[in-house]
């Protein structure tokens, strides 16, 4: 049986909706306070339609997100070094944090409002687990580096949303100057003797004799 396509309506209604939500998010003091009574107002569509479409409040700004996040993931999975997969980890590590950052500072508050939606804990939100996996599996290939997963963990701190939220909004950190700092954190980070990488054997300690 052939795959039902989607009414038309019903595609129209979608994208009034993602993008009354947008723009509700863009233009916001504090993402918590946009609620769905707000988001069908602006897209002028009744709540049940936003709840058949993407079920509560959390798969709507996840489905907001991963509008923004789509062409991330394209230069990552299929685009040119220095992202894309022929560019040594080196680069792309770098790289892929520059996005990661770059995808948070254009989308501030719907940033903030997703990684609010991980039960409290964005860590445990599904766009986090994809970064820290490709991340991760980058790492793994850098010589030296002792622990990719928590490497991983770290690295990705530094793009968390409350955090470019404080510096941007609260510190009046620039966007060039927000990318630069983390261009250079990552790089000694990096560096081989840093906190980051080992000089040693794998766990750290001393080679034991005999």
């Amino acid at each position: 049986m052939p795959e039902r396509k989607p009414r038309k309506d019903a595609v129209r209604n979608r994208a009034a909706v993602l993008a009354a939500a947008d723009a509700l998010f863009a233009g916001c003091e504090r993402p918590e306070a946009v609620t769905m009574a707000d988001i069908a107002e602006a897209a002028g569509v009744g709540k049940a339609t936003l709840f058949r479409a993407f079920g509560d409040r959390t798969g709507l700004i996840r489905a907001l997100f991963e509008t923004r996040l789509e062409p991330v993931r394209a230069a990552v999975e299929e685009g040119e070094p220095p992202l894309g997969p022929a560019a040594p980890p080196l680069e792309r590590v770098p790289a892929l944090l520059d996005a990661v950052l770059c995808l948070k500072l254009d989308n501030r508050h719907l940033a903030l409002a997703l990684e609010g939606t991980g039960g409290d804990s964005p860590y445990l939100a599904p766009h986090y687990a994809k970064w820290h996996h490709t991340l991760r599996e980058l790492l793994a290939q850098v010589p030296g580096l002792t622990d990719s997963g928590f490497t991983a963990h770290v690295l990705l701190a530094a793009t968390r949303a409350d955090l470019v939220e404080h510096l941007v909004g609260q510190e009046g950190t620039g966007r060039e100057r927000a990318r630069a700092q983390l261009a250079a954190f990552t790089t000694r980070f990096l560096e081989p003797g840093s906190a980051g990488r080992s000089t040693g054997p794998a766990d750290g300690g001393t080679p034991a004799s005999g």
